[in-house]
């Protein structure tokens, strides 16, 4: 198994440097002056040129592809221009212990919901249980975040004014309920399925026949026996999941004026700053990285059949 991980790091950091150099290539191909973003269109001459030499826009790309992994081997992804003193560095590390406290807690409202439903839904089949969760599995898949995140917050903030909106200066459990209700809602659905019809296949295996026919009682032969041995494919979809959790919330920050890597991300591609949007994509490889790595250990944990060569 050991050999497999170190395999497995190896691919990992080559498609890294890919992804990394494929977003560095595009962001110097795309149109408009990053300078202007930053200063705006009637700023001095002399403070667009410092801005140009502070960006490294007037050296080749080639000597500014070479100073970006210069940065990333310094540890501090560069330093920012419009901020002096500040580096992405600090940007990132400012901004992830937001993103994860949103990612688990969207974790674990799916797991609340998947769970129950899926189990439930397995143990009757083709029943109004199993109907029921189809229906919300449905509706969780259907429902955009862009929609739903606005929708709660006009019935939970405006109306009901049970929880606080995004303008207000609360913080805490209260203010992360509807993130993670919007961003756990899609994930819910897809766990629920997924689990239903794992439980389904192992129901049906000779071994949960045996341990029934042992007496075991139903809820050790579900828990201990069918449930582990189900969770392999769910076990797939959450780690998969949980990178996109991670990384992919921006949609959800934005609507709920949550810090974080995704406002952090929107906001330095709006402003086009390069370093931003860099260190943002290198962190958020990285993470997608780490999190399949403990994926394929939990494998092993889960099932100790498993042996990699």
């Amino acid at each position: 198994m050991l050999r497999f991980l170190i395999r497995r790091l190896f691919t990992s950091l080559i498609v890294i440097f890919g992804v990394v150099t494929l977003v560095f290539g595009a962001l110097r191909l795309a149109p408009g002056d990053p300078v202007e973003s930053i200063l705006g269109e009637e700023a001095l001459e002399v403070d667009k040129a410092q801005m140009r030499e502070c960006l490294r826009l007037d050296k080749s790309v080639p000597e500014q592809y070479a100073l970006f992994w210069g940065d990333v081997a310094s540890g501090t992804f560069g330093e920012l221009c419009n901020e002096r003193g500040v580096t992405v560095s600090d940007k990132l590390k400012a901004n992830l212990p937001s993103t994860i406290e949103l990612a688990l807690a969207s974790m674990l409202v799916a797991l609340l919901i998947a769970f129950p439903l899926g189990i439930a839904a397995s143990l009757k089949p083709y029943s109004w249980i199993d109907n029921t969760s189809a229906v919300v599995a449905l509706l969780g898949i259907s429902i955009p975040n862009f929609w739903l995140g606005p929708m709660l917050l006009i019935l939970f903030s405006l109306t009901l004014k049970a929880l606080p909106n995004p303008g207000s200066s609360v913080t805490g459990l209260t203010a992360l309920i509807l993130p993670a209700i919007t961003l756990g809602s899609a994930l819910s659905a897809k766990l629920t399925r997924m689990l239903r019809s794992s439980m389904l296949e192992v129901l049906n295996q000779d071994f949960v026949r045996t341990a029934r026919a042992k007496g075991l009682r139903e809820r050790t032969v579900i828990l201990k026996h069918a449930l582990r041995n189900a969770l392999m494919p769910v076990t797939t979809v959450l780690g998969m999941q949980l990178g996109a959790l991670l990384t992919g919330a921006l949609i959800v920050e934005k609507v709920f004026a949550r810090a974080g890597l995704g406002m952090l991300l929107l906001d330095g591609i709006e402003q086009r700053n390069y370093l931003i949007v860099q260190g943002c994509v290198l962190l958020i490889a990285f993470i997608y990285v780490f999190v399949n790595v403990i994926t394929d250990i939990v494998y092993g944990l889960i099932d100790p059949r498993i042996r990699y060569d």
